[in-house]
């Protein structure tokens, strides 16, 4: 049987880099409290390994309130806050660690200046999605609609006198970007498209087709919660119907591969090695 891993699959930089910093603050803590804003990032196997470590998630500033006392430090998750949250909690007296992914941060700044210079904002996305929220907390635009299907470009109004801003989240499909986006420009609105889908994030969904396409069964990892690994296991259904999703070894049925030569595996940006390596190993000892 030939096993083919993709060489984009887990940890992302800005994942990694929100992750490690929230190891290295355990590393130097002294007594004093650690919480992330939020799940650092949506893998609920580092979350619980951070929660056996001492770290506590708070979903709100008012959970953060009740639980604590102003003292120890909080943590921002890799996908941002909405504006005026991190002032917020420094005022309650904590020290604030900001890890969100330089790449959301720039999509927040370019959101600011547009809609400060009159544009319409369009964040094309899941409008669910906390990376979302914090995007369209930054657009001081009376119009900013989140799109995030066919059915929400085509019922897509705007004033044809005002620019549109249309920029992305992070992880969205690039391919239904795109359409999306040509929906919207042929309404014949004067747009400014700013693709802000991450590099990583394009090469990852372009080398996972690709490997599905060759391949008579495909396994996807990641977080139940991950928007990514989601958009992952679409992408990878459509080249490959034999497509599974599963979050650890455990959600492994091999019995579903014993007729095949040929497994793909790819994982999403918030997916460790460990659990990659270890679905890998299992498929290649038993099959």
């Amino acid at each position: 049987m030939k096993v083919t891993l993709a060489k984009s699959a887990g940890f992302c930089f800005g994942v990694k880099r929100a992750v490690d910093t929230v190891y290295q603050q355990l590393e130097k803590r002294q007594a004093k409290p650690i919480y992330t804003f939020g799940p650092i990032i949506h893998n609920e196997e580092v979350v619980h390994d951070l929660e056996e470590k001492g770290v506590t998630v708070i979903n709100s500033i008012e959970e953060l309130r009740q639980q604590a006392k102003g003292e120890g430090t909080v943590i921002i998750r890799a996908h941002g806050v909405e504006k005026g949250i991190c002032e917020e909690i420094k005022s309650m007296g904590f020290e604030i660690i900001d890890a969100t992914c330089p790449f959301v941060l720039k999509i927040h700044r370019l959101v600011e200046r547009h809609s400060g210079e009159g544009c319409q904002i369009v964040i094309i996305g899941n409008g669910d999605h906390p990376e979302v929220k914090g995007i369209k907390s930054w657009s001081s635009a009376e119009n900013t609609q989140v799109i995030s299907g066919k059915e929400d470009a085509e019922n897509y109004r705007a004033d044809k006198e005002k620019k549109v801003c249309i920029v992305s989240q992070t992880t969205f499909n690039y391919n239904k970007f795109q359409e999306l986006v040509e929906i919207i420009r042929k309404k014949g609105y004067d747009i400014i498209v700013l693709n802000t889908i991450c590099n990583a994030t394009e090469e990852r969904q372009t080398e996972a087709a690709g490997i599905a396409a060759q391949a008579d069964a495909m396994i996807v990892i990641g977080g139940r919660n991950s928007s990514n690994t989601q958009k992952l296991f679409e992408i990878c259904k459509k080249e490959c119907k034999n497509t599974y999703y599963i979050q650890t070894v455990k959600d492994l049925d091999l019995t579903s591969f014993r007729s095949v030569d040929n497994v793909g595996i790819t994982a999403g940006a918030s997916t460790p090695n460990k659990i990659i390596e270890e679905v890998q190993k299992n498929v290649r000892n038993e099959l």
